[in-house]
């Protein structure tokens, strides 16, 4: 099945794939916190009474829900620099770079998603916990930063990492803006050196190894929460 098979490509493009690694660990982690820390804001909106924030929160989640990531990276990368260029009256102004565009890209497209897992949260834990800590004197605020919150993410956490192993996975989507990640840095290395099977093949099993075990940490975080509820 092997016969052919080129392993010594794959020794020597480690230090090239691994630099793309480091690239994906890198904007994974930044997308998801960025993503957490608006999801979260996002929450609060759409839990509010309040129309004038609620509305808002829940259209800006249902355009992202309803819109393909990859055509988010293209509003960043290349609308941006054309809204720039109309509101400065500068024709040479530049947009904000292919990396940024794709980590606000990222960012913003997950807290949509984060924003509903926050919710969710938000809304298990008992409403008997609010209570008690408006009977302590706690108002709004402080109820929610340490009362709600800190419970709902204690509950969240496994969902939250099972939506960063889907984030890690979209991040090969960079590629339109030009940037390498782990599975550009394999596309590059499998054109040039002709070894499309080796390469696809050591990306594929790296993938599934990395979001397998992530699974399966996140399957432990479950039953041990819920064993702990």
């Amino acid at each position: 099945m092997f016969t052919g098979f080129d392993f010594d490509v794959i020794q020597r493009s480690l230090p090239y794939l691994w630099q793309g690694m480091v690239f994906t660990l890198g904007l994974t982690m930044l997308s998801m916190a960025g993503g957490i820390f608006l999801g979260t804001l996002l929450a609060l909106m759409r839990l509010s009474s309040s129309r004038i924030l609620n509305l808002p929160a829940g259209g800006y989640v249902n355009l992202l829900r309803s819109t393909p990531l990859i055509l988010v990276i293209f509003w960043f990368y290349f609308l941006v620099p054309i809204a720039i260029k109309k509101i400065s009256g500068d024709a040479y102004a530049q947009g904000i770079g292919p990396f940024y565009s794709a980590l606000i890209a990222f960012t913003m497209f997950e807290a949509a998603y984060y924003c509903e897992i926050i919710r969710a949260g938000i809304q298990s834990v008992p409403r008997g916990q609010v209570q008690a800590a408006y009977a302590l004197g706690l108002n709004y605020r402080l109820a929610m930063m340490k009362v709600v919150l800190p419970q709902a993410f204690r509950n969240m956490i496994p969902i939250l990492l099972t939506q960063g192993i889907i984030l890690f996975q979209d991040t090969s989507l960079v590629y339109v803006v030009g940037l390498t990640d782990f599975m550009g840095a394999a596309g590059k290395v499998a054109q040039r050196d002709g070894r499309l099977v080796e390469m696809y093949l050591f990306a594929a099993l790296v993938y599934f190894l990395l979001c397998f075990t992530a699974s399966h940490i996140v399957k432990r975080l479950q039953v041990r929460y819920s064993v702990g509820r």
